[in-house]
C-alpha cells in the first residue's frame, strides 16, 4: 500500500468508526504502530483528523447537529463484537426485572436478544422499541422527546424529565469514549443527558464497551468510571484497562 493510499484508508475508517485505536489502524495497514502514529500527526496538521490519547478521532461531525454517526455506520462498525457483548448482557436479564436500554447499536443487539420474558424495558431509541414490539411479556416505555434522527433516538428536556419518573434495576449503556482515569464520554450533548438520567435512576450501570471505545476522551462527559458497577466488553480490549478496572473494583467481563 503507498503511503498516499494509507493516508486515505485512515481517513476513511476514522470517519466511519469515528474514531480508531493505533493498535487496530497498524494491523489494517500492515506497518508499525510507529508508522501510523506519524501517519496520524501528519494527517492532524492537515486537519483531516484528530489526535486522542492512543488514537484519532473523526473531525468530520464538528457541529452539535452533525456530532452523531449516523445510526446504520454505527451498526455495522464492530458488529461483531457488539453481538457477543450483547449476547453476555442479555444473561445478566431476569424475569421480572425493570431495565433501562440506551439508543446504541449495542443496546439494540441486546434487545434482538431478549427473551420474551416478563420485564419492564425503559428507552429512548426507536429502534430497541420496534424490535421489543413482537416480544408480548415485554412491557416497553419509550420516553419521548426531540426526535434526533442520525441515531433514531429521543432526546432533550421532555426525554430527560420523563426518565424522572422511573426507577430501573439495571441500565445498559454504551459510550463514545471510555477513559479509566476520565470517566465514560459522549461525542453529543444532547445524548450524554439521557445518559447521565439513565444511571441516576438505575441500581446497577453496565456498560457495554468494545475495545475501540477505550483510551477515548470524547466531547461530552456522562459520568465518572465510579458510576459503572460492570463492564462488559471484547478480547481486543488491552490487559493494563483490564487491570485498571480491577483495581477499580469494576468486575470486566471479556466475550
Amino acid at each position: 500500500m503507498l503511503v498516499a493510499e494509507r493516508y486515505e484508508k485512515i481517513v476513511e475508517w476514522v470517519d466511519a468508526h469515528g474514531s480508531m485505536r493505533v493498535t487496530e489502524l497498524s494491523e489494517r495497514c500492515g506497518v508499525t504502530e510507529e508508522t501510523i502514529r506519524r501517519d496520524l500527526d501528519k494527517l492532524e496538521q492537515a486537519g483531516r483528523l484528530r489526535r486522542s490519547h492512543g488514537g484519532a478521532v473523526s473531525v468530520k461531525y464538528k457541529d452539535e447537529s452533525q456530532t452523531e454517526i449516523p445510526y446504520p455506520e454505527r451498526a455495522v462498525a464492530h458488529a461483531d463484537e457488539k453481538r457477543r457483548i450483547a449476547s453476555e448482557a442479555v444473561k445478566l436479564v431476569e424475569p421480572g426485572d425493570r431495565i433501562a436500554l440506551d439508543a446504541s447499536t449495542t443496546a439494540w443487539y441486546m434487545a434482538a436478544g431478549l427473551p420474551n420474558i416478563p420485564l419492564t424495558v425503559l428507552t429512548n431509541s426507536i429502534k430497541v422499541a420496534a424490535e421489543l414490539s413482537a416480544k408480548e411479556q415485554i412491557r416497553v416505555i419509550a420516553t419521548g422527546g426531540q426526535l434526533a434522527s442520525k441515531s433514531l433516538s429521543f432526546v432533550g428536556p421532555l426525554a430527560e424529565r420523563s426518565l424522572d419518573a422511573y426507577h430501573v434495576d439495571k441500565v445498559f449503556l454504551s459510550c463514545k469514549g471510555v477513559h479509566l482515569t476520565k470517566g465514560i464520554s459522549e461525542s453529543n450533548e444532547l445524548q450524554a443527558l439521557v445518559k447521565q438520567k439513565m444511571i441516576h435512576i438505575a441500581d446497577e450501570v453496565i456498560l457495554l464497551a468494545d475495545s475501540s471505545k477505550f483510551n477515548i476522551q470524547a466531547f461530552t462527559r456522562v459520568a465518572g468510571m465510579e458510576s459503572v458497577g460492570k463492564v462488559i466488553t471484547d478480547q481486543g480490549v488491552q490487559e493494563e484497562h483490564v487491570n485498571a478496572l480491577n483495581e477499580l473494583q469494576i468486575p470486566c467481563i471479556r466475550v
